[in-house]
């Protein structure tokens, strides 16, 4: 019986001793974690006003003509529907 007390606090203390090492490592791995982040912000580069200018013009031309291509298509079906439609006397 006095053996089995003795396994269970070494059992206890190998746990404890576990969680420790673990708690360490992570400690260390969000260590690693928050040095990385800070690599990478020092990476990060502002655009400047002209370049701000010039994507948002690109972005607007580009939804402009996607949507003026769709408008197009969209007619095009539409009529198409439209024309099938009274011929085959649904209209």
């Amino acid at each position: 019986m006095g053996t089995k007390a003795i396994m269970k606090s070494d059992e206890s203390s190998n746990q404890s001793a576990n969680l420790t090492v673990r708690v360490k490592e992570t400690w260390a791995e969000f260590q690693r974690f928050l040095s990385d982040v800070r690599g990478e912000m020092r990476k990060v580069v502002t655009p400047s006003r002209r370049e701000v200018q010039t994507t948002t013009t690109v972005v607007l031309i580009t939804v402009f003509v996607f949507g003026l291509f769709f408008f197009v298509v969209d007619n095009i079906f539409g009529h198409g529907m439209d024309l099938l439609l009274r011929k085959l006397g649904g209209l």
